[in-house]
């Protein structure tokens, strides 16, 4: 006799799952709670825009007589020098550290907010855009966290990596260096990738454990790190899967808006003078720079939503694996909601 069918009240089958499942569960929540997942994407990325687009106003408004005289080129060897190259620097230098900020809140909004959404879609509950809200917001801080604590992790790795670099250069220039740095460069090139891979993975399941557990950051990054135990390459592998996923389904989107952008731009491009100034080049290409915008905005949305609720997914699968959350999951979704 064939096995009974799992119970499936939701997105996924309460039971083990495979990859899938994992993508077919993505998919089936990205479809039935779209309003949720993408107005809060859209709510949290076009802050993030204002936020930007506000930075970059008073960076513009502060610089643009620097601006013009350094796309004056008749006038730059007597007019441009290093006084003005650091202002320039300074003023979008701060625009670079609030527009990261700005990402990072918004990008942490994200992460919440998938958990937050599964939490319904695993029992086949509905869910409105203000619940979601109200369960992902306060978590914010805390998945911040669990985002922050590796980065400082693979910040000490890549400078290390860095470092790596330095030897093999210094190898390939100089002809006094020991053949030793050479050797030394490319030993610690080889370590450092894997360590950087193995802790993106190790601690990918954090966030969910943040939203689902109510935990904070370094709990959740335990709590990560056990349920990864063991299983490290195949959620390694189902991770990349989703990752590849977003990445062709965001190069699709974002190709065509790309030509369209250049074809739009052409006729202000064709129209300025030899000798343009900052503000004519930004006019000119302002349609091309609004959709460039346009398909990065909605390439982000997808990069961040879709890798997350897979991560969130296979937090769900790792517990009914270790800890037969089936049966908790199953009784959940028969009590009236």
């Amino acid at each position: 006799m064939p096995p009974p069918p799992r119970p499936k009240p939701g997105v996924i089958p309460l039971a083990p799952l495979n990859a899938g499942d994992i993508l077919g569960g993505t998919m089936s929540t990205m479809g039935r709670h779209w309003t949720q997942l993408f107005g809060i994407a859209v709510l949290a990325y076009g802050g993030a825009l204002v936020v930007l687009g506000a930075a970059l106003a008073v960076a513009y408004s502060a610089t643009s007589d620097i601006l013009d005289r350094a796309f004056d080129s008749g006038s730059y060897d007597d007019h441009f020098d290093s006084g003005d190259a650091w202002s320039l620097g300074i003023s979008f230098g701060v625009v670079w550290i609030v527009a990261l900020l700005a990402m990072i809140v918004a990008t942490a909004t994200i992460y919440a907010a998938c958990p937050a959404v599964l939490q319904d879609a695993v029992l086949g509950r509905r869910t409105t855009f203000g619940a979601v809200w109200r369960r992902a917001w306060p978590r914010v801080p805390a998945v911040i966290g669990t985002m922050l604590l590796p980065w400082l992790a693979a910040a000490l790795v890549m400078a290390l990596f860095m470092a790596s670099y330095i030897f093999l250069i210094v190898a390939v220039v100089s002809s006094d260096a020991s053949p030793g740095w050479a050797v030394l460069g490319f030993v610690l090139t080889l370590a450092i990738m894997p360590v950087g891979i193995w802790l993106w993975v190790l601690f990918s399941l954090a966030p969910a454990a943040v939203v689902f557990e109510s935990r904070g950051p370094v709990a959740a990054l335990r709590r990560s790190a056990l349920l990864v135990k063991g299983s490290w390459w195949r959620i390694f592998g189902i991770s990349l899967l989703g990752y590849l996923v977003a990445t062709v389904a965001g190069y699709i989107i974002q190709f065509p808006l790309t030509i369209i952008g250049m074809i739009t731009s052409m006729p202000g491009m064709s129209s300025m003078g030899p000798d343009p100034s900052a503000t004519e080049t930004f006019a000119a290409m302002g349609s091309y720079m609004a959709f460039i915008l346009v398909g990065t905005f909605i390439t982000q949305i997808i990069a961040a939503v879709l890798p997350q609720l897979v991560n969130s997914l296979l937090y769900v699968d790792q517990r009914i694996r270790r800890e037969d959350l089936a049966p908790a999951l199953a009784e959940a979704a028969a009590v009236p909601h």
